[in-house]
C-alpha cells in the first residue's frame, strides 16, 4: 500500500480555494522528486509573492499547467494512488480547479491532529511539526520542493506513531486515509477564556460561548471547517 504514495504540494497565486491557482507543484514518489512552475491563469497576489518570493514576472514565460507533461502524469499517478498533503483540502481544490480529480488523500495535519490525544502540540502546521518533532530534515521553506522533504518526514514519523495503533503498515495507512477523509474533532480549547478546558465539559457550562464561537466561525466564511464540525458536534449532542 505504500508504494501508492504520492507526496504533493503545491504553492499558489493566493490562500482562497475557490479563486486562486497553483503556479508551482511538486510531488514525490519512492525518492524520486518532479517539481514545475507554471504560468496561472491569475496574477500572484502580493501577499502570495512575499511568502513564496515566486513573481509573476518569473512565471511570465513559463507553461499553463493544464495540458503540461506534469499535468498529464499527474491526473494519471493520482487515479490509482494515494495522495499525501498536508492540510490535504487546500492541495486537492488546487487541483481540482485544475480538473485533476483526487480520490483518495491522506492529510497529515488532520493525522497530526488525531494522534495527538494530549493536545500536546501547540500548533499543527507543517514547519512547526518539523521542530516539534525534531526531524531531522536537509530542506528550505516556501517552496513546494522543500515542503515535500518535509513532508515525508513527518509523515513517516506519524505512519510510525500509527502502526502501534493499528498493528500494522497497510492498516496504519487506511486508518490515515479514513481520519483524513472528513473533519476532526477537538477535544481541549488551546486558547482564550477557556484554554485548555475541555470542549464538552464547556458546552455543559457555556453553551452561549460555543454557540457565539460557531456564529464567528461562519461569517468569516465558514472555511474552518474542524473548528465548525467540533462546534456543532458538541451543540448537538
Amino acid at each position: 500500500m505504500k508504494d501508492k504514495l504520492i507526496f504533493l504540494d503545491t504553492e499558489t497565486t493566493g490562500n482562497d480555494v475557490l479563486k486562486d491557482r497553483l503556479c508551482q507543484l511538486c510531488y514525490k514518489i519512492s525518492d524520486k522528486y518532479n517539481t514545475g512552475y507554471f504560468k496561472p491563469p491569475l496574477p500572484m497576489s502580493v501577499k502570495a509573492m512575499s511568502i513564496t518570493h515566486i513573481t509573476n514576472k518569473f512565471l511570465a514565460d513559463k507553461p499553463p499547467f493544464k495540458g503540461s507533461e506534469m499535468y498529464k502524469e499527474v491526473e494519471a499517478l493520482l487515479s490509482k494512488g494515494i495522495m499525501v498533503a498536508h492540510n490535504a483540502r487546500f492541495d486537492k481544490a488546487m487541483l481540482e480547479s485544475e480538473g485533476i480529480a483526487v480520490p483518495q488523500s491522506i492529510c497529515t495535519f488532520r493525522v497530526a491532529r488525531y494522534l495527538d490525544s494530549d493536545n500536546q502540540i501547540p500548533e499543527y502546521n507543517l514547519q512547526f511539526l518539523r521542530y516539534f518533532l525534531d526531524l531531522d530534515i536537509d530542506a528550505g521553506v516556501h517552496d513546494a520542493e522543500e515542503d515535500v522533504k518535509v513532508l515525508s518526514g513527518v509523515f513517516e514519523r506519524l505512519l510510525a506513531k500509527m502502526i502501534k495503533e493499528t498493528g500494522n503498515e497497510n492498516s496504519a495507512i487506511a486508518k490515515m486515509i479514513e481520519v483524513s477523509s472528513h473533519p476532526s474533532i477537538f477535544k481541549l480549547f488551546n486558547f482564550g477564556k477557556y484554554k485548555d478546558k475541555k470542549i464538552g465539559e464547556v458546552a455543559k457550562t457555556d453553551r452561549g460561548y460555543l454557540e457565539w464561537m460557531l456564529s464567528r466561525k461562519m461569517e468569516e466564511g465558514g472555511t474552518d471547517e474542524d473548528w465548525i464540525y467540533t462546534l456543532e458536534h458538541y451543540l448537538n449532542n
